[in-house]
């Protein structure tokens, strides 16, 4: 029997599944492990604690392969940290990749084909028929990640800024004001500013409740959000057409929170691409990045036999 792990670590949560011959026996859930957010020492408990929870539930001591999935996997000392906790496990043979790669095969297994993440970070990712990359955003949130969960929190407090010294009606301020705790305008600001920073990611949902509700500053940010994210696919399926040589249409593929909960960005990321590309062929469900950390692992079982 070929016992695999799969891990998928976002920016908001990870997720673990242990695969016995192709079924699920262990799974397990835990907060980010992404360093930039949370900290080394937090990265590394949240790890060992999905672990720990998907091990007792599948009742094994070791696995025969693993992968993990994880932003900014190329950051200084990642992949070194990762592989020790998964040698505490008695992992026999592991990988640490980036989110978007997990996802990536989660959609197409190793063949060509555009992803688009949208969740607390944004990055768009394609892979040409060779195997190689093109990419567009994904820069950050301080510096980039147009279009996601941290980027719709900032910059509707940033447009609210604005609305509020034009004196024009905006529910922004106050209700993130309240739930932040802040008394006043002062205490709003320095929270805002402090650092740690807010969990500015937090506010996506609430900005989503506002623009429905009509708040000009929330529709505009949701607006430009959706623009944003249509224009990433589209410049890397012009990449992939250009410089590799792709005469057809480039299926695209998504994941994330902002697209899958927040139904304005959601209905404008698909009919903006449709009016682009009619012919581009764009999945209607959510990918399950988790299970492409599981088909990547399976395959280094296999390799390994």
């Amino acid at each position: 029997m070929s016992v695999v792990l799969g891990i998928d670590g976002g920016g908001t949560n990870t997720r673990a599944a242990i695969v016995a011959d192709g079924k699920i026996v262990g799974s397990g859930q835990s907060g980010s492990i992404k360093r930039l957010r949370v900290g080394a020492e937090a990265a590394e408990a949240n790890l060992r604690t999905v672990l720990k929870e998907a091990y007792a539930q599948a009742g094994v001591k070791g696995v025969k392969a693993a992968c993990c999935g994880i932003a900014s996997p190329t950051m200084p000392g990642v992949k070194e940290w990762v592989t020790a906790v998964f040698d505490d496990f008695g992992v026999e043979q592991s990988e640490v990749v980036g989110d978007e790669v997990i996802a990536l095969d989660a959609a197409f297994q190793g063949g060509p084909g555009i992803l688009q993440i949208a969740g607390t970070g944004s990055n768009c990712v394609g892979r040409a028929p060779d195997g190689t990359y093109e990419t567009a955003g994904g820069w950050s949130s301080r510096l980039g990640d147009e279009g996601s969960g941290y980027w719709i929190g900032v910059n509707s407090i940033r447009r609210a800024l604005h609305a509020y010294d034009r004196e024009e009606p905006c529910q922004v301020i106050p209700r993130v004001m309240k739930i932040w705790g802040a008394k006043d305008m002062d205490e709003f600001i320095n929270l805002g500013d402090g650092t740690p920073s807010p969990d500015f990611a937090a506010l996506a949902p609430l900005i989503h409740e506002l623009a429905e509700a009509g708040d000009a500053v929330a529709l505009e940010v949701l607006n430009q959000a959706a623009i944003d994210l249509v224009e990433f696919v589209l410049l890397v399926r012009s990449k992939l057409r250009r410089k590799h040589g792709i005469a057809g249409e480039v299926p695209v593929a998504w994941t994330g929170s902002v697209i899958a909960k927040t139904e304005l960005v959601r209905s404008q990321f698909f009919a903006g691409l449709h009016a682009a590309a009619p012919e581009m062929p764009v999945g209607r469900e959510e990918v399950v990045a988790l299970k492409g950390a599981i088909w990547r692992a399976e395959r280094m079982a296999k390799a390994a036999v």
